[in-house]
């Protein structure tokens, strides 16, 4: 029996979502053999720095990339908002999996369950590791200070239960959902309060780019709606040249053939912000419709099932709205935002 190994993080989270898409690939190829191995990587090891402050794009990746390209793995299965829009050319991710509830949460200290961020008593202070929920939060709750918190998902939930130092922490919905940690949320954050981070909630399955057999064997993961989506804000992100030390998000729906885009950046105390939505027709097609052969990747994505043109037009909607606020003057609102972060 053939043995697909599959890379992963070591963290809880990251097994639970290798196991899910390991689960998918077993029911559809019974024939085959999964194996799972778990590794440490460069943003699993420093944990006592914000992670904009590493300055390393590929913080979550770079060791299990080493991995793929050694072929001591198969695959590897990755948030996909950990993954950097540009990739090195041996790899692409060769499936993007549905998504799971795209926003950010607050989950509570006990002696304030039942309160909002709005009702926070004044200079609360609220644990973050992101400078785009840093931005958006300060700008919409100033009476709140914002402090990083690092470490995986238990980890932070037990700084927060067990330290007096955070009233509340702002975590992604879809890792409180994957561990069944559901009932910890005490307030979702909706778009117009915080959007989200490009990609985060759905998870990319990444694979040599050459290995067609192993491409094949993944495809059949890929979801349109979230494979269209993303490849609409990685587009938007890339163009900016946006990554994790610049306060950027976004806010995605297809609707009706309608993909609508909405992106934003923020200086990093929220005192600045350019955003806008730009929306375009698309063909959302049958998931295993025939597409083109030896399809080049869109934003570090090759997915061969879906008609190029859905691809190309999600594409193009990412570099347009990026384009939209470049010329109004966002690279300016970036590049201050980038200097700071680096000299504090």
């Amino acid at each position: 029996m053939r043995v697909i190994r599959v890379g992963t993080r070591k963290s809880q989270l990251a097994r639970i979502q290798t196991d899910c898409v390991v689960s998918a690939l077993k029911a559809l190829h019974p024939g085959l053999r999964f194996e799972i191995i778990a590794m440490s990587t460069t943003g699993d090891k420093i944990l006592d720095v914000a992670l904009s402050k590493i300055g390393e794009k590929s913080l979550f990746t770079k060791e299990l990339e080493y991995a793929l390209d050694k072929e001591e793995v198969d695959l590897v299965v990755h948030s996909l908002k950990d993954v950097p829009t540009v990739l090195p050319p041996a790899f692409t991710i060769g499936a993007v999996c549905k998504r799971e509830d795209p926003r950010d949460v607050v989950v509570f200290h006990p002696k304030f369950v039942g309160k909002t961020l709005e009702t926070l008593p004044e200079k609360s202070v609220v644990g973050t590791s992101s400078l785009r929920r840093m931005a958006q939060l300060h700008r919409k709750f100033p009476h709140l200070e914002f402090k990083s918190i690092r470490g995986n998902l238990s980890t932070r939930l037990q700084k927060l239960d067990e330290l007096q130092e955070f009233s509340a922490i702002i975590l992604a919905a879809a890792g409180l959902q994957r561990m069944g940690w559901q009932s910890r949320v005490g307030q979702i954050l909706h778009p117009e309060e915080c959007m989200y981070a490009v990609g985060q909630g759905a998870l990319g399955v990444e694979v040599r780019a050459r290995d067609q057999d192993i491409l094949d064997l993944v495809a059949v993961l890929h979801d349109p709606e979230t494979l269209l989506c993303c490849i609409a804000e990685r587009a938007f992100l890339r163009q900016l040249e946006g990554g994790c030390s610049v306060p950027v998000a976004v806010h995605t729906t297809l609707k009706d053939g309608q993909l609508y885009l909405t992106g934003g950046v923020w200086s990093l105390d929220g005192s600045e912000t350019m955003q806008d939505t730009m929306q375009t027709t698309i063909h959302v097609p049958a998931q295993h419709e025939a597409g083109p052969e030896d399809d080049p990747q869109l934003v570090g994505i090759t997915a061969q099932n879906i008609p190029r043109v859905a691809q190309l037009a999600a594409e193009n909607l990412g570099i347009s709205l990026a384009n939209l606020l470049l010329n109004r003057g966002a690279k300016s609102i970036l590049d201050v935002a980038r200097q700071l972060n680096d000299a504090h």
